[in-house]
């Protein structure tokens, strides 16, 4: 679900791009209800925007012509949710142009202390093909001190949550940020332990700079994407699960479509194998979908039983009547 500032965003710049919308078509391209719309039309009159509505059935929206636009309005969490979101789906290898876009709009509007922590982010983030686009819930200011540390070369002292919830306080040189599957993850050495550590970002509580500079170490891997993917798979964390699937389509047209989320592997000239490690089902089910083929399950049940509540989900929805028309106010 797109939140509301993301959602905002998107309205305003589709105001700006057409002199009037009609309401129904306007809820369309935002994917939401009439009444989502109407709420988040006076969103952007209690910011400050002048959009006239047209009543009536096929009524709709416009800015009023000749106004001077005020800049969007976010506060600072809002401001650093969406625009790490959107940089998320950059380091994925998601959104293209357009979300390049979004992100340079909204870099150029927040103040300074901001950007830099932004700024932070992007350089302390490697790319991997295998992000899905984060969603795991990660507290931001977490995320800018993890990012400054690994920019400058400060120690950070932190507490975490073990996947058994056991709780501990850290001493780390923060070394990368990493997005891998749905979450965000940090490369650092531990201090304590004396070696390397790859830490779940959501599990983090608190973090803070300790002035403390350190030295560059020799890291013991080339690729630090494909180091954190390894350890992730060999932790075999509760509840992760080995998915396995055969794709009804040649491997070179699954792999480009979902190649940054699996590993695919020709089986005929016409099917392959597509398989990964994950810790939530739903993953490979948009994976699946992406790759616009029939697919067979082989493992684990449980996928093939959450396909089958998905089919029927889309066939019910399928066969319901269309909505009645948005209308705008």
């Amino acid at each position: 679900m797109v939140n509301t500032s993301s959602r905002t965003l998107r309205l305003l710049s589709l105001l700006q791009a057409r002199r009037y919308w009609p309401g129904p078509l306007l809820a369309e391209r935002l994917e939401v209800s009439a009444r989502t719309l109407r709420r988040d039309v006076e969103r952007l009159r209690e910011l400050g925007y002048p959009v006239d509505a047209h009543p009536g059935v096929d009524g709709g929206y416009a800015l009023a012509p000749g106004a001077a636009l005020p800049p969007l309005v976010l506060d600072d969490d809002e401001a650093m949710a969406l625009a790490v979101a959107i940089q998320s789906q950059l380091a994925g290898g998601q959104g293209g142009d357009a979300a390049l876009r979004a992100l340079t709009k909204v870099v150029q509007v927040m103040p300074r202390r901001l950007r830099t922590r932004l700024d932070a982010v992007r350089l302390a983030t490697t790319p991997s093909r295998w992000s899905t686009g984060t969603d795991a819930p990660v507290d931001h200011a977490v995320l800018a001190t993890l990012a400054l540390g690994c920019r400058d070369g400060e120690r950070v002292r932190l507490d975490y949550r073990a996947a058994d919830g056991t709780p501990s306080s850290r001493r780390v040189e923060p070394f990368r940020l990493v997005p891998l599957g749905r979450r965000w993850y940090l490369v650092a050495y531990d201090l304590e332990r004396q070696d390397w550590r790859t830490l779940r970002i959501d599990r983090i509580a608190t973090a803070e700079g300790t002035g403390t500079p350190f030295g560059p170490r020799t890291p013991p891997f080339d690729d630090v994407a494909t180091w954190v993917r390894e350890r992730v798979q060999a932790a075999g964390a509760a509840g992760r699960h080995h998915v396995e699937v055969v794709v009804e389509a040649p491997a070179d047209v699954v792999a480009a479509r979902v190649g940054r989320w699996a590993d695919v592997r020709p089986r005929t000239a016409g099917t392959c194998t597509m398989t990964l490690d994950t810790d939530a089902l739903d993953g490979p089910l948009w994976a699946l979908g992406a790759a616009g083929a029939p697919f067979t399950v082989v493992s684990p049940p449980e996928l093939a039983a959450l396909a089958a509540a998905w089919g029927a989900h889309f066939v019910r929805a399928g066969a319901a009547p269309p909505p009645g028309p948005a209308t705008a106010t």
